[in-house]
């Protein structure tokens, strides 16, 4: 795996956090809105969309470097529409980039032929 595919994993991961996160203040604003007279929803809505619209764009630059069959593709887009997926996402896609380092590592230093 080269190095621009490591760096695609990356800042999927480093979105995936932050759009769950908003995702699930978003959920929690909109209860406060229905039971309380605090409406932060419009805020909320806003911030959860530009996090989910960057973790489109980023998890599609992923699949593309990637190569992912669609099945996995499709696992790391469910999980962004999910409340707490993001973080689900974020522990594979950290163990996905570790891995595909260590074999670059071993390839490079001939190690493994894979």
């Amino acid at each position: 795996m080269d190095l621009q595919t490591v760096s695609a994993l990356r800042r999927l991961r480093l979105v995936s956090a932050p759009e769950a996160v908003s995702f699930l203040l978003l959920l929690v604003c909109s209860v406060l809105k229905r039971t309380t007279e605090f409406n932060a929803v419009p805020v909320m809505g806003w911030v959860h969309a530009i996090l989910f619209i960057l973790y489109l764009i980023f998890w599609a630059d992923a699949w593309n470097r990637t190569k992912w069959p669609l099945k996995t593709a499709a696992l790391y887009f469910a999980l962004s529409v999910l409340p707490a997926g993001g973080f689900f996402a974020d522990r594979k896609l950290r163990r996905e980039a570790e891995d595909a380092v260590i074999a670059t590592r071993a390839r490079k230093e001939g190690i493994v032929n894979a």
